[in-house]
């Protein structure tokens, strides 16, 4: 997959974004936007909604209403825009009866990549897999998985990258890899988007922080602002 000449804007506008399951709002006319080069922490309690609003904006559901708008509007939906995101969800999407190369190939066939064999090189290699290429992804322990997981997320270097809970059972080897490559991806051009239960050991690194609740986006600032608001202290658990 070739890149698109138009220089794309890593800026993500969501308006009223509402999706319900079986008449019950689990967003409700939620509004948040979050500016290119951030990384933002969105928190809240388990059934919030952070996993659902993830896999809106990543394109694998449909919101019941709303809108989001990426960049300045360009690029709305579609393979265009997938071209632009990397999401790593609970769920590892990989065959697990393939092995790391041919699970990689898959997804850089799909994204339509120019060079395949290249890019799964680079993402067996800065993944540190590249030893465990031609094993079958069922023998891996669950950091190897997530180690792939974030290879595949980057095999197209999206400009924006979307996690979900991504420490979730993850060795301290494991945990201690994923600071690291956090740190590389939060570049300037690069939006980061990433929900946490317990987010503590990222707020060093992150810019932001959103705090979903009953639905909807009750908090959001930058985490130098942290003291303006002391519920958020008291539900990340420090001294208001």
């Amino acid at each position: 997959m070739a890149k698109q000449t138009l220089t794309f804007s890593a800026r993500i506008e969501i308006r009223g974004l509402t999706k319900r399951f079986h008449y019950h709002a689990i967003l409700d006319h939620l509004s948040l936007t979050i500016n290119e080069g951030d990384f933002c922490v969105l928190i809240g309690a388990n059934g919030a909604g952070k996993t659902t609003l993830l896999r809106i904006l990543a394109g694998l559901i449909h919101p019941t209403e709303g809108e989001i708008i990426f960049g300045s509007g360009q690029i709305t939906n579609g393979p265009n825009l997938r071209r632009h995101i990397g999401y790593v969800g609970h769920q590892s999407m990989f065959y697990q009866d393939l092995t790391a190369a041919e699970n990689l190939m898959h997804y850089a066939r799909l994204y339509r990549l120019s060079d395949v064999d290249k890019a799964i090189t680079n993402g067996l290699n800065t993944s540190g897999l590249d030893q465990y290429r031609n094993q079958p992804v069922r023998t891996f322990s669950r950091g190897m998985q997530q180690r792939l997981s974030l290879a595949r997320a980057m095999l197209h270097e999206p400009e924006i990258m979307l996690f979900d809970e991504p420490y979730t059972g993850l060795d301290q080897e494991a945990v201690q890899f994923l600071d690291k490559k956090l740190k590389a991806l939060n570049q300037p051009n690069r939006t980061i988007l990433m929900a946490a239960h317990r987010p503590h050991r990222l707020l060093p690194m992150a810019s932001h922080i959103a705090w979903l609740k009953a639905g909807k986006i009750v908090e959001h600032l930058p985490i130098s602002q942290l003291h303006k608001s002391p519920a958020l202290k008291r539900y990340l658990g420090a001294p208001a």
